[in-house]
């Protein structure tokens, strides 16, 4: 049987290991109890934004947005991208209801583990959400501060000594590094000045995360419908937003609004 319609990022919900689900339009695939057999995708040649649903012959930026979307939408703002840059304050943001609802809001300075260490930032109430699309197998919290661009100013801080960036394919193929998070995390707090202090959260407990998988893959090779119009293998894991086949990994985010044929 053939599911047809626009992929959406993979969902997920918290359990041992992380239950993934495959969306297209409004249909939800479950993926756990597909491991082991083999799956196919087919671009069937038409883009959708994922913001208006307007279809596009092209999409704009790294959101797969449409032109209009790309250039007003407060999603597609540098600020998304570089919080520190926030300028809701100058007067300035492209939608002030969307600055007040998403950057205006508690943010938790975190550590994740998913290839090495990295520092990031993320919404509180996006916390667990954030640390599976990174691929984290075990995340901790740092503090909470009141703003995007007040975690944003604490992150570029501390990236000066841990990086803010995670290395994919060492996180596809679960070659992480033996690191103790609660130690990395006290030493990164002698770094932060005086007054962030007050931010931190007392006592927090590392969180462990699990992703379905069957076996990894000894090579990383990336597959993309924009280089072939078919992808197909079997279904040997999901971790982040990745579909790991045997045949390669499919990066779902980056495919968001893109109409494809499902079928097992």
């Amino acid at each position: 049987m053939k599911h047809i319609g626009f992929l959406q990022a993979l969902e997920h919900e918290p359990a041992d290991p992380i239950e993934y689900q495959l969306r297209l339009d409004d249909e939800k695939i479950a993926l756990n109890e597909l491991l082991g057999q083999s799956i196919e995708l087919s671009f069937l040649d038409e883009l959708q934004c994922i913001y208006c649903g307007r279809i596009t012959k092209k999409f704009y930026g790294k959101n797969n947005s449409c032109y209009p979307c790309y250039r007003d939408l407060p999603e597609n703002d540098l600020c998304i991208v570089k919080p520190e840059l926030c300028h809701y304050h100058q007067g300035t943001c492209r939608d002030a209801t969307f600055g007040e609802l998403h950057c205006l809001q508690p943010h938790i300075v975190y550590l994740a583990l998913s290839s090495n260490v990295k520092v990031g930032i993320t919404r509180k109430t996006n916390m667990m959400k954030r640390w599976i699309d990174q691929g984290a197998s075990q995340a901790v919290a740092i503090m909470e501060v009141p703003s995007r661009k007040d975690a944003g100013d604490i992150e570029i801080i501390l990236a000066q000594y841990v990086k803010d960036k995670t290395n994919w394919r060492k996180m596809l193929k679960n070659e992480i590094a033996d690191c103790d998070l609660l130690a990395i995390r006290e030493d990164l707090i002698t770094k932060l000045p005086e007054p962030y202090h007050a931010y931190l959260i007392p006592d927090p407990e590392i969180v462990p995360l699990t992703y379905p998988s069957l076996s990894t893959l000894e090579k990383i090779t990336p597959l993309s419908l924009d280089k072939q119009a078919t992808i197909s293998g079997k279904l040997i894991g999901v971790k982040a937003q990745y579909l790991i086949l045997d045949t390669g990994v499919f990066q779902v985010r980056k495919h968001a609004g893109y109409k494809v044929a499902f079928a097992v």
